[in-house]
């Protein structure tokens, strides 16, 4: 009979800022007055009220010149044009696809705005609208660009850069869109094995990194061979890891997940996820951080 873990809840103080010295971030609630100063702008999240400019969110004020807003601490992805994105196709529609990327509402998908299989460059006939189901369905999880916004905010997405398409195997981790750290790239193959894509709306893909690069496939051929032991138990390690930065609020990028990785390796996977372990292996990383840093 397999061993059973069982714990008691136990009080935990908080871990100390990972921010450097004299870069603490200016915190407000709902209803907070920000300033009373009347030559600021009003941008999102705030609102004027007796020419006092106060918080609707609860969030970080961030200061562009003369205009204020506050960048909510948790909500629905908001994209950005030119934001890597992972997401999940929800429904097949006519010349386009409906995909679940953590937003308000569902993104877009054109039929003109993919690689077709073998990178043809041609208009889309009808046969490609009917043959849509065979290139992408339901389920199915991609990667891709954001191409534009729509007036309702809704997202526009392409797949038309080689390195975009269908996702093979590997685990999809949901964290905050906050925690992603935007960077110029968001793949990462990292040293231990697997890769990594970054997506701005806050779904994280792990996978074992590829031999070698399918560029002439359109990014619709997903290998479905069975993924050795080793490599499954760091994409396990690495997805742990990442659960134990979202659990302290530290953002994700790929030097902080490659730091928490290494500071893991002395303990087990199924280990991580413990209060007293995962506090370990945090205060080492972001020590290394801090270390870089300064």
């Amino acid at each position: 009979m397999a061993a059973v873990t069982m714990r008691l809840p136990a009080a935990r103080g908080p871990l100390g800022s990972s921010a450097p010295r004299g870069a603490e971030k200016h915190l407000v609630a709902p209803g907070d007055t920000i300033t009373t100063d009347t030559g600021y702008m009003r941008g999102h999240g705030t609102y004027v009220e007796d020419d006092k400019l106060i918080a609707s969110v609860a969030g970080v004020v961030e200061r562009v010149n003369k205009l204020v807003c506050v960048r909510a601490l948790k909500a629905r992805y908001n994209g950005e044009v030119g934001d890597i994105v992972v997401g999940r196709i929800t429904e097949v529609q006519q010349k386009r696809w409906k995909v679940e990327t953590n937003s308000r509402l569902d993104s877009v998908l054109l039929l003109s705005s993919i690689n077709l299989p073998g990178g043809e460059l041609r208009r889309r006939s009808a046969e490609d609208e009917l043959a849509m189901r065979d290139y992408l369905q339901e389920g199915d999880l991609i990667s891709a660009e954001v191409q534009s916004i729509f007036s309702d905010g809704a997202v526009s997405l392409h797949t038309r850069s080689l390195k975009y398409g269908k996702l093979a195997q590997g685990v999809l981790v949901q964290v905050s869109p906050s925690l992603v750290k935007r960077q110029k790239t968001h793949f990462h193959d990292l040293p231990c094995g697997a890769s990594v894509i970054l997506g701005n709306n806050g779904f994280i893909w792990i996978y074992p990194t590829p031999e070698q690069k399918e560029e002439e496939a359109g990014g619709f051929t997903t290998n479905l061979e069975p993924v050795p032991l080793s490599d499954r138990e760091v994409i396990s390690r690495l997805r742990n890891c990442i659960v134990a930065l979202v659990t302290h609020k530290m953002m994700l990028f790929d030097t902080s997940i490659l730091y928490c990785y290494e500071a893991s390796l002395p303990h087990q996977i199924k280990d991580i996820l413990k209060p007293e372990v995962m506090e370990e292996i945090i205060l080492e990383a972001r020590q290394r951080l801090l270390d870089l840093q300064g």
